[in-house]
């Protein structure tokens, strides 16, 4: 014969655990006059058939007719009038769960009005309590089988991510503008998952967006534009980038493009070129000129007498950028006329030989 469970309760449960099953596994067999002890912050729910019946609250409790009418009128149809009865109680956990973490397992992609395009990850806190416990046992401890924190939390952190993502969206037009929209995106995201939440019967009591930090591709891309922030003009931020490849793979000698069809002068050439387009678009008062192509001299093996800095820069095989912060730094003498560098053979020599 099953043991009848004359006293139910649940004194053992613990501060992650957000709902107690008596018995474990099945169904338990009870009587009208077993006693059902509910503590503080629980709240207690029969169960019959995967149906929920009666509740509860905090106290000691004498099932009887008079305070389990919903069960008791069941009874006198199932049991011919038999004071047995089968049935599954579930003790919710009442009390507010804090410090919850949630995390961005991937990076989130937005568009970004400085940069094109960003991606950030996130990380944060918040703080939950089980508003309807009949709700949240049908949705989630019926359906999901999830009985713990450590459970629900990976569950939970999926509506926050989705909601997230709406509310980067909507609110950021760059990521520079991160900083000052923690408390608005906190705020944002709270009101866009609780609704999910309370769909579960949980009620999101704080939420926090602790840190947004962009990603380290996206953050190479910041350090770039910091660094091209005194020319302040995308055009000419991307001819930069163009020279820059271009000299790259100019340097490269298992190269191909330029490097494997004319030879690393030409390849050379072509970087000073465009090196040499950005740096006349820097002079003040000065249209942005085309630079000379690498001297067909100094292609064929033979030294002028006096070169342009990307002649030099190609004589010497290095960048127009190395050649003028030598000039910058007085290593290098130069004489400019107008907006163009004239450096001799000599100064050359002499630079070599320093």
């Amino acid at each position: 014969m099953p043991r009848i469970i004359d006293v139910v309760e649940a004194p053992n449960m613990g501060a992650n655990d957000l709902v107690m099953r008596i018995p474990d596994n099945g169904s338990g067999d009870f009587r009208l006059g077993s006693q059902v002890i509910v503590r503080e912050s629980q709240t207690a729910i029969f169960y019959r058939d995967g149906k929920s019946l009666d509740s509860f609250p905090a106290g000691r409790h004498t099932i009887t007719t008079a305070n389990l009418p919903v069960l008791s009128g069941l009874l006198k149809l199932v049991t011919g009038g038999n004071n047995m009865f089968t049935a599954e109680v579930y003790f919710v956990n009442m009390r507010e769960f804090t410090d919850l973490k949630w995390g961005t397992p991937q990076p989130i992609s937005l568009r970004d009005s400085e940069l094109g395009f960003a991606r950030v990850r996130g990380f944060g806190q918040y703080t939950m309590q089980i508003s309807d416990p009949k709700r949240f046992v049908d949705q989630i401890v019926g359906t999901q089988g999830l009985y713990q924190t450590a459970q629900i939390e990976d569950y939970l952190r999926n509506a926050i991510i989705s909601k997230m993502t709406d509310a980067l969206g909507e609110n950021m037009t760059s990521i520079f503008d991160m900083p000052k929209l923690m408390d608005e995106l906190s705020a944002a995201v709270k009101a866009k998952v609780q609704d999910s939440f309370t769909a579960m019967g949980i009620a999101l009591k704080q939420f926090m967006v602790v840190s947004l930090t962009p990603t380290e591709e996206t953050a190479k891309a910041i350090d770039e534009r910091s660094s091209m922030g005194a020319i302040g003009n995308m055009d000419t931020y991307m001819k930069f980038k163009a020279a820059q490849a271009m000299s790259e793979a100019a340097s490269n000698p298992s190269g191909g493009g330029a490097a494997a069809g004319v030879g690393l002068g030409a390849g050379m050439g072509m970087g000073a070129g465009m090196a040499g387009m950005i740096m006349n678009s820097m002079q003040p008062g000065q249209p942005a000129q085309p630079a000379a192509a690498a001297a067909p001299a100094a292609a064929a093996g033979a030294t002028p007498g006096v070169m342009t800095l990307e002649e030099a820069a190609s004589y010497l095989k290095v960048t127009p950028v190395d050649i003028q912060a030598a000039i910058d730094a007085g290593e290098l003498k130069a004489k400019k006329i107008g907006a163009q560098y004239r450096i001799s053979k000599d100064a050359i020599d002499a630079y070599l030989a320093g």
